[in-house]
């Protein structure tokens, strides 16, 4: 996998290439700030671009607004925000694009569980820190219809938008997987999505969630 990484911490972005360079990966590309992180992966056009949301100029939100200047230019290009801050201003708009991540560099505790998730934004999945999830899903509307979901359907569907699958849910929720299956039916009846030809609807309850 090439990968560009955007980090204006040195060690951190040193010992992040080193780690994904020993596990096989190439890391084509560099960058200290959002505008430099912009430049290099247009001219290198990576498989994936790993974005830390606070960086130079002014340490706020520019690497979030990097990735959307980047989305924009090529919408199916997969881009992992790596954070120790959660921004929630413009990624809604990103996770609907599909193969994009958000992970808390804090709350990835095994190498293997991110080498997984930088894997399924490749192939268009997504990677979502629950916390992120948890900051985006509070219902704010009487008629809205997240908040007819049960505890246990809002932690399923967190899982979802992680990329989960059914049985990968199951076993980290310790359930089985056609109580996973009926917790879907539920989600689906409850966010009013029905079945088509045409869509997806574990992308459009995530969506549903996420919007609210």
């Amino acid at each position: 996998m090439r990968i560009v990484i955007g980090e204006d911490s040195a060690l951190f972005r040193e010992g992040l290439s080193r780690l994904l360079t020993e596990n096989g990966h190439d890391v084509i590309g560099t960058a200290n700030s959002a505008d430099e992180l912009v430049d290099v992966v247009r001219a290198v056009d990576p498989d994936l671009t790993i974005i830390d949301v606070r960086m130079p100029p002014t340490m706020t939100d520019d690497g979030a607004r990097a990735a959307v200047i980047l989305r924009a230019e090529s919408p199916a290009r997969p881009i992992l925000m790596l954070s120790q801050h959660i921004e929630t201003r413009h990624v809604v708009g990103l996770v609907g694009t599909g193969g994009f991540g958000y992970l808390l560099k804090d709350r990835v505790l095994r190498v293997g569980d991110f080498l997984d998730a930088m894997r399924r934004v490749v192939d268009g999945g997504s990677a979502l820190d629950p916390a992120i999830v948890a900051a985006l899903v509070t219902p704010t509307r009487i008629d809205d219809p997240v908040a007819a979901l049960s505890a246990r359907e809002r932690e399923v569907l967190a899982l979802v938008a992680e990329g989960r699958s059914n049985s990968a849910i199951a076993a980290q929720l310790v359930l089985a997987e056609r109580t996973v299956e009926s917790h879907m039916r539920s989600i689906f009846q409850k966010l009013r999505i029905d079945e088509a030809p045409d869509t997806h609807r574990r992308v459009l309850a995530v969506l549903t969630q996420l919007r609210q």
